[in-house]
């Protein structure tokens, strides 16, 4: 009799791992790309330059308002970027990119260029996790036929 057990996940080669390589490095460039929009966006609401000034105060906001969402934009992103807590981030993020939706359509802002331009972002976000992290893909499945 054999002394020896076998593993019950099968053992990994180089063509069963070159595709989750390929997606976890997909996964990985719209997650930069996300965050490089975030981080400039976030750094211009601390910053609060003449036109960040002005679309603020179009949307309905004090200025002084956009330093708080740019800090708590710029905090969500690192919960984010921070991979035991990426998930979180990324609910957090829906919030405020939700928000973001509600104080454009709320003054009348072009639907398909101004008021979905965060549902893109947050979908560029969402996809880009989804693609990197396993154990989203098990609790968010795609169904094919």
């Amino acid at each position: 009799m054999s002394t020896t057990t076998r593993s019950a996940t099968p053992r990994s080669t180089p063509a069963t791992t070159a595709p989750h390589r390929a997606r976890a490095a997909a996964g990985w460039l719209l997650t930069a790309l996300f965050s490089a929009f975030m981080l400039f966006d976030g750094i211009m609401h601390v910053a609060v330059p003449e036109p960040v000034a002005e679309a603020t105060e179009r949307l309905g906001f004090a200025v002084g308002a956009s330093v708080v969402m740019g800090v708590v934009q710029l905090a969500c992103l690192a919960l984010h970027l921070f991979r035991p807590t990426a998930v979180l981030g990324a609910v957090l993020l829906t919030g405020y990119l939700g928000g973001a939706v509600t104080a454009h359509l709320r003054v009348e802002d072009p639907l398909f260029s101004a008021v979905l331009f965060p549902v893109y972002v947050g979908t560029l976000m969402w996809a880009g996790l989804w693609l990197r992290e396993p154990a989203l893909r098990v609790v968010l499945p795609l169904r094919g036929r």
